[in-house]
């Protein structure tokens, strides 16, 4: 079992012993350090956190675990209980906060959980905030306050969710009248998460009546491995063609990634998200987009077909809108399924980009499928090898990088490498233990191709 702390925050599997698992302990010391850090930076013991959870079995335990932490180091506590991690990146500016704590790990199944920390703008913290926070929890370094300067706890009902979906709704890009005259049928996965509440909340104020929610009850028990691959989704595949649904609609248990289901059951690919919601962006708004080095070349050729620019991070939603500023970027995300459009925050956002995909296919008046065939044809195959006691990653990267080192490659996040109009992109997981091998081409075959090819090149200089 694992406990991992990085740049995506404080992450690990439930049981076990303290600082090897995520356990009570881990998030209560954690918790202290982030609110001794953002005491320190306010020059003021009383300050104000936002804290929401997803639907995790373990969520309402450190819900409670991580408030009255945060109570007892004297901050006051905006409480939104179950909610979606961009509800609470927008909640923090909202109220006024110093910082906020989402308890969700993402896409990762039920037996894990994470700790994800938020700065005054409701955006992630920056990697010097994070070695900061991990001196202090690892020194202890942190102080509790007397009892007449414990935090007062305030809960907000609904999670803040229909105030984040007001904002949506008054996005120039989103028009009501266009998706209500499309009289829609939809089926969402819920994923027994935030997303049963707040997507059916979201299209119901669009107007879309006809709504079907497979695994509707949040309770954390997921139907099905809550990442939104291919693989995972049958269900919902199945459930479309036999409702004869116009699409699907598919989150991860904290609303931040999303997907679609085309009307035959076949994937819209959650790396076309952000391509076709930018399609619509830079169709009322020239200017520039950014995705990480493992998401799809169409973004960069829709925006340059366009007359803007496209620019690749490094992998990690804080290096996104760190070069999303840096470029004046419109609209950027990852080829996840994550968007994140500046005009509403630097989050990514489930709940924004359904209401700007619904505008953008009910202006088109294509079938999901056609829509999806408008866009430049790559498919990326995903791979991963799993990390080994003692296995030295950054000499294995190094070495493949030095074999192609006459092919155009970057560094700037593991090992990528073009060849041509493909590439195949090596990195260390923030998340997991496990090396990632990601590959595009203009078809599957030659993308599975090369992806394999890196992944045996890679076993045999690991000696696997």
């Amino acid at each position: 079992m694992t406990l991992i702390r990085s740049i995506s925050g404080i992450r690990g599997t439930i049981g076990g012993k303290p600082d090897e698992n995520l356990t009570p302990l881990d998030v209560v010391k954690f918790t202290s350090a982030f609110a001794q850090m953002l005491q320190k930076e306010a020059g003021t013991r009383k300050i104000k956190v936002v804290i929401g959870r997803d639907g995790r079995m373990s969520g309402p335990m450190f819900l409670q675990l991580a408030t009255q932490t945060l109570a007892g180091c004297g901050a006051d506590v905006i409480s939104l209980d179950l909610s979606t991690t961009p509800s609470v990146e927008m909640a923090v500016p909202h109220f006024g906060a110093r910082g906020g704590i989402i308890l969700t790990a993402s896409h990762n199944p039920k037996e894990w959980n994470a700790l994800k920390l938020l700065n005054a703008r409701g955006e992630f913290i920056s990697a010097a905030q994070g070695e900061e926070l991990l001196s202090i929890a690892a020194a202890e370094d942190f102080s509790y306050a007397p009892v007449d300067e414990l935090g007062q706890v305030t809960p907000i009902e609904g999670g803040f969710i229909a105030e984040h979906i007001e904002a949506i709704l008054q996005l120039p890009y989103v028009d009501l009248e266009a998706v209500q005259k499309a009289h829609l049928q939809v089926v969402v996965d819920g994923i027994n998460s935030s997303g049963a509440i707040a997507v059916p909340q979201l299209l119901h104020r669009m107007g879309v009546k006809n709504v079907s929610v497979l695994n509707p009850e949040p309770h954390g028990d997921f139907a099905h491995n809550p990442e939104p691959l291919p693989a995972h989704l049958t269900d919902i595949s199945d459930k479309v063609q036999q409702t004869r649904a116009h699409m699907g609609i598919v989150v991860d248990p904290d609303v931040d990634r999303l997907a679609f289901v085309c009307e035959d059951g076949t994937m819209f690919g959650e790396e076309y998200t952000l391509v076709a919601v930018a399609d619509l962006v830079l169709e009322h708004k020239a200017g520039n987009t950014v995705s990480n080095m493992s998401s799809t070349r169409a973004l960069r050729d829709i925006t340059e077909a366009r007359g803007g620019s496209y620019n690749a991070s490094a992998v990690g939603e804080v290096n996104v809108v760190e070069l999303m500023k840096k470029t004046q970027a419109v609209i950027g995300g990852e080829g996840n399924g994550g968007v994140i459009l500046p005009e509403l925050h630097y989050g990514r956002d489930a709940l924004a980009g359904i209401a700007l995909f619904l505008t953008l296919y009910a202006k088109r008046h294509l079938k999901m499928s056609a829509l999806r065939n408008s866009f430049p044809a790559y498919t990326i195959s995903k791979n991963k090898i799993e990390l080994q006691a003692g296995m030295d990653v950054d000499g294995l990267l190094e070495k493949i990088r030095s074999r192609y080192a006459e092919q155009p490659h970057s560094t700037v996040d593991g090992v990528k490498i073009e060849f041509g109009r493909e590439w195949v992109h090596l990195r260390k997981s923030n998340t997991e233990p496990i090396i990632r091998i990601y590959s595009e081409s203009e078809h599957a075959h030659s993308a599975d191709a090369l992806a394999q090819r890196f992944v045996t090149e890679l076993k045999e200089l690991a000696g696997l």
